[in-house]
């Protein structure tokens, strides 16, 4: 029987011919990732094995990203921490204020990783750079603690899901709207523990930021990883943000898929799902109208710059409704930088939105956003759960961009065709 396209990169980091689903190996490490939250947990995992040395100070990412610029002391300390760590271990890809980003959207970026990679992050989003064609999932922080100190990590191999995308996505539909829809169909347990792979000729009209987005929700379907074939695309991004080698890996033929779904492209509308689980989806005109308090545009999943173009494209010349908060957090200096050079940002001031430093920002609960009892947001985030942004009586719908900023400008979740 054939090998998927992760069991292939597994077995070679296992220096193993072949491996097999459900198999447990020890698999070399590309890139070990942690952020503001959970590296001070792994550090002090660190003290407790008595491990005083890393394995590669150019294999392992620092990203000072959720609590950045710290809003308390508790955040402040956290931070410290993993500066005086990187700085004793002269590690180079360490992020602090001024350099940081979103990590999901900063490590591509800076070329961190590319096609063929295995990459552990202690954040459960890490899943996002299948979309270069590399093995990364998330893993606790006594998982990174280990990775750090030995370069290796031990998995269980995953089983897959083929997910075969046709046609071509209609306008206002994006790589959000293909992530939500599956979850929709399958479940937020629907793929646990198993690798999502992408394939079919609809791939070539995903833009490499919908593909970034569709992996980084892996996790919400409960996928081990998501992962894309290499293309022409995934290989220009790859060469021009990165001088690192990479290795193109492709399912064989008779790969085993424990289901198979075909999605066409051209037939899905833009997706809302609604609190308070991913899957809880519907589409836009299919539900009464439901009135918003905020809006969030950015995160790990939608900060990128396509994202930033989208919004303004919704936007222009157009105004915040009145009671609304619309707050836009391009995810990495470099996409904050080029946001303003296109004057995307003076579109969503002008609108009345608020821009942000690049933070994860009100995603988690953490700050710069959180709603108050009764209060409702449409969000480009990734969950929705209980609490999720703020009290458990607060509501958190997820879309995309183009969704979130035309219910920025009406007060109500909306397409852009309601106002353009």
């Amino acid at each position: 029987m054939g090998m998927t396209m992760t069991q292939k990169i597994l077995a070679a980091h296992a220096d193993l011919l072949e491996v097999k689903a459900g198999q447990l190996i020890e698999a070399d490490l590309d890139m070990v990732l942690g952020n503001d939250i959970t590296s001070p947990v792994a550090i002090k995992e660190m003290e407790k094995f008595n491990k005083d040395t890393i394995f590669n100070k150019d294999k392992i990412a620092l990203v000072m990203d959720h609590f950045i610029p710290n809003k308390d002391i508790k955040s402040a300390e956290n931070c410290k921490c993993c500066r005086d760590f990187a700085g004793k271990h002269e590690i180079s890809n360490y992020f602090d204020v001024g350099q940081m980003g979103i990590e999901h959207a900063l490590l591509p970026e800076k070329g961190l990783v590319v096609a063929g990679n295995v990459v552990i992050g202690a954040d459960s989003h890490t899943c996002t750079y299948g979309a270069l064609g590399a093995f990364s999932t998330g893993v606790g922080s006594t998982d990174m603690a280990a990775g750090m100190v030995t370069g290796k990590a031990w998995f269980k191999v995953p089983s897959a899901i083929k997910f075969e995308l046709t046609g071509k996505p209609s306008q206002w539909v994006s790589g959000k709207d293909v992530i939500l829809h599956i979850i929709g169909e399958i479940g937020v347990d629907g793929a646990l523990y198993q690798s999502m792979e992408f394939c079919g000729d609809g791939i070539q009209y995903l833009t490499m930021d919908d593909r970034f987005t569709i992996c980084n929700m892996a996790i919400e379907a409960g996928g081990k990883n998501g992962i894309f074939p290499v293309d022409d695309l995934a290989i220009q991004y790859i060469k021009e943000h990165s001088k690192r080698e990479y290795k193109v890996y492709e399912a064989d033929a008779d790969a085993e898929y424990t289901a198979v779904y075909s999605i066409d492209l051209s037939q899905l509308k833009p997706t809302i799902s609604f609190p308070h689980l991913p899957e809880n989806t519907r589409t836009i005109g299919t539900f009464d109208e439901i009135k918003i308090d905020q809006a969030v545009i950015g995160s790990c999943t939608n900060g990128r710059l396509e994202d930033m173009r989208i919004a303004a494209s919704v936007m222009e010349g157009k105004k915040v409704a009145k009671n609304v908060r619309c707050i836009v957090i391009p995810a990495t200096q470099e996409i904050y930088l080029q946001s303003m050079k296109e004057g995307l940002l003076e579109i969503f001031i002008k609108a009345g939105a608020v821009v942000s430093t690049p933070t994860c920002g009100p995603c988690l609960g953490g700050y710069m956003g959180i709603l108050a009892a009764g209060e409702r947001c449409i969000s480009t985030t990734n969950r929705n759960f209980v609490g999720r942004m703020g009290h458990v009586e607060s509501e958190v719908y997820l879309a995309n961009p183009a969704i979130a900023a035309a219910s920025a400008i009406t007060g109500k979740i909306s397409s852009p065709e309601e106002i353009l």
